[in-house]
């Protein structure tokens, strides 16, 4: 299940390719859900209140997601919730480190972005292992590049990616150091001078020490089972047109799943399928008049 909905970063753009990837060359069954307008059921990203078809979770084996300040009815959520909980595995894209906004009558309070004790940070803190903090990197005028440490050249996350490969032009994420319990960063963010994948890394302590863009971790929920977590700050439709990133998050659906043994040595495939024409990231920058439907993709 992947999971769309921000208002910025057009998860909706990047969610269905990565879903397209993932059935085409990998053999899983994705679906994808998206934010929607109930008033013309078009795919409306600023509508924060209604992702429909949550109930699939009941049958899911990986969650994926990349929201933004949803703010989701109890009866939405509570599918949202039995999922994190039941101790499978998950997967969070840049904004959900601050997936929910939720109301102060919501049931699920707790997994709000900026909830206190006894659950500091909610759902990105706890689950995924930060909440939002800050744009580390100058929005819009630092891009990333991301690099891989020396001591975990050889996880199965970064299989078949070089160090320096991965870029986006988002800009790095601040987290707070060290991340929690087991977290385990795998790849860190220089932020460049500028937008570019050629431009250096500024000098200073923007990179000393870098932050990390992307980590492991794991969850153990109500059930009392421990999941693999795997959280990225990267990942707009943008960032995605690179195949590093592209490659970083197919390997890391496999590990989550106990499938590494499956990542062949040069990495997963990840050809883009069919047209990809990333929007820029900006809010009120989505494409208009999309239907959920339109994205439908079938075996050939």
């Amino acid at each position: 299940m992947l999971i769309s909905g921000d208002e910025e970063y057009r998860s909706e753009e990047t969610l269905p390719q990565l879903g397209k990837i993932l059935a085409k060359h990998h053999g899983f069954r994705c679906t994808v859900l998206f934010a929607v307008d109930p008033k013309d059921g078009t795919i409306n990203p600023n509508v924060t209140a209604n992702i429909p078809g949550l109930e699939a979770l009941k049958s899911a084996d990986l969650m994926i997601i990349f929201t933004r300040f949803r703010n989701l009815p109890d009866e939405q959520m509570q599918h949202l919730v039995d999922y994190i909980e039941s101790g499978r595995p998950m997967i969070g894209l840049r904004t959900a480190t601050h997936a929910f906004n939720l109301g102060a009558n919501s049931r699920f309070r707790k997994y709000t972005w900026n909830y206190g004790e006894p659950w500091p940070g909610g759902f990105g803190k706890q689950v995924l292992g930060e909440t939002w903090v800050s744009h580390h990197g100058q929005h819009g005028v630092q891009s990333c590049r991301g690099i891989i440490p020396p001591q975990v050249a050889d996880h199965p996350i970064v299989r078949g990616i070089a160090s320096g490969e991965i870029w986006g032009p988002t800009d790095v994420y601040g987290v707070r150091l060290p991340l929690p319990g087991d977290s385990q960063p795998v790849v860190l963010g220089a932020v460049l001078k500028g937008m570019k994948p050629t431009d250096e890394p500024v000098e200073g302590k923007q990179n000393d020490p870098m932050m990390p863009i992307a980590w492991t971790k794991t969850y153990t929920g109500a059930a009392g089972k421990a999941a693999r977590v795997f959280t990225t700050t990267m990942g707009a439709s943008q960032d995605f047109a690179n195949a590093g990133l592209r490659r970083l998050l197919v390997n890391a659906v496999y590990w989550a799943l106990k499938m590494e043994d499956q990542i062949p040595p040069e990495g997963t495939k990840v050809d883009l399928v069919g047209e990809y024409h990333p929007s820029p990231f900006a809010f009120n920058g989505f494409r208009k008049g999309v239907r959920p439907s339109d994205h439908a993709w079938r075996p050939e």
